[in-house]
């Protein structure tokens, strides 16, 4: 079964398809509903653009500097370039692309990049979720998910993330999937226009015996699909979590 059967490789060299790619993951419930991960498509632009332009005051404050304006950034035209450089970055074998499915709807964006296979064996992770669903443990999902893909589908050994020291929600994120804290890097990513300190968490494989879902499922944040539970468990917003 998902939750409890670990499947670690050996660190593998890369030849042939990427492994692990395109991004499919099983998918498991939260409070918030059915949470999985899949391939980015072409027709997630419309919600891409909406939701990140909607949310650019949450956003901004905390990714990568952005050419031009906001807007521009995150236009239909941004939204193909964008679909297209992930793909050939995955067809190139050092990034795996996913689009954050909630019951059925494109709610927002995970990526392992920098894979590295062989004697490092690891990847960082990225994420974000569209506000409408956060408090409902969509992005701790979104996250395990990711971590149990690149130890179990892809073969490495360490997934690895910054988060900024102010960003109280990612950091318990993070830390909820078994992230811990590793050091600081100082002014290593250039945000909403200034370089800023970033916090290093990582996690190996032999942290999770279970996996990162299994340690959520034992914990009570998920559900497999179609395991017996109740609507009061549904309802239920973990305080602080996204």
């Amino acid at each position: 079964m998902y939750l409890r059967d670990r499947l670690f490789r050996r660190p593998v060299a890369l030849a042939g398809p990427h492994p692990g790619w395109p991004l499919w993951t099983p998918a498991v419930d939260v409070p918030a509903g059915r949470v999985r991960l899949r391939p980015l498509t072409p027709a997630d632009g419309p919600l891409w653009s909406a939701y990140r332009v909607v949310d650019e005051h949450v956003l901004r404050p905390v990714e990568p500097t952005v050419d031009g304006s906001w807007a521009e950034a995150h236009s239909h035209r941004a939204w193909r370039a964008t679909v297209g450089s992930l793909r050939r970055m995955a067809l190139a074998g050092v990034a795996l692309p996913a689009a954050i499915d909630l019951d059925g709807r494109f709610i927002g964006q995970l990526t392992l990049g920098n894979v590295q296979h062989g004697a490092v064996g690891s990847c960082w992770i990225g994420y974000w979720v569209h506000s409408a669903a956060w408090n409902g443990g969509v992005a701790t999902a979104a996250v395990a998910l990711g971590v149990d893909h690149a130890f179990r589908d892809v073969g490495l050994h360490r997934v690895e993330a910054t988060v900024m020291e102010s960003n109280a929600a990612s950091r318990r994120v993070l830390a909820t999937c078994g992230f811990r804290e590793e050091g600081r890097l100082e002014r290593n990513l250039h945000i909403d226009g200034r370089w800023t300190d970033h916090l290093l968490v990582g996690v190996t494989a032999e942290e999770l015996p279970e996996g990162a879902v299994g340690r959520l499922h034992r914990a009570g944040r998920v559900r497999a699909t179609g395991e017996a539970g109740d609507a009061a468990w549904h309802r239920r917003r973990p305080g602080g979590e996204t």
